[in-house]
């Protein structure tokens, strides 16, 4: 049996990794990936520790996450395809250029 501290472990630089992609990269679809590599650092911390007590909360709480996570996603890629309908660019940089 695997301990609890290495599902920690992993978790932690997952959500690192994430982090970094959401902070460092500038394209919105390895934002989006980043943000997705968030979510799901974030549940194997939930599934980890749901098994370490026996509860289900922790993976009905998942549930929910993924749920979120899917409607994110879809709502976001519409967004960005019809940025780049309008613009021909889906540059993070300018997205503040579309006030008004």
């Amino acid at each position: 049996m695997v301990p609890l501290n290495y599902y920690i472990i992993l978790s932690a630089i997952l959500f690192t990794i994430g982090a970094l992609g959401v902070l460092i990269r500038r394209n919105p679809l390895i934002i989006f990936m980043s943000i997705e590599l968030m979510l799901n650092a974030a549940n194997l911390a939930l599934i980890a520790f749901s098994s370490a007590f026996n509860e289900l909360d922790g993976q009905i709480f998942v549930f929910f996450v993924i749920a979120v996570a899917a409607a994110e996603v879809a709502v976001g890629l519409a967004l960005i395809v019809q940025i780049f309908k309008s613009r021909h660019n889906i540059n993070v940089d300018e997205i503040n250029q579309l006030k008004g």
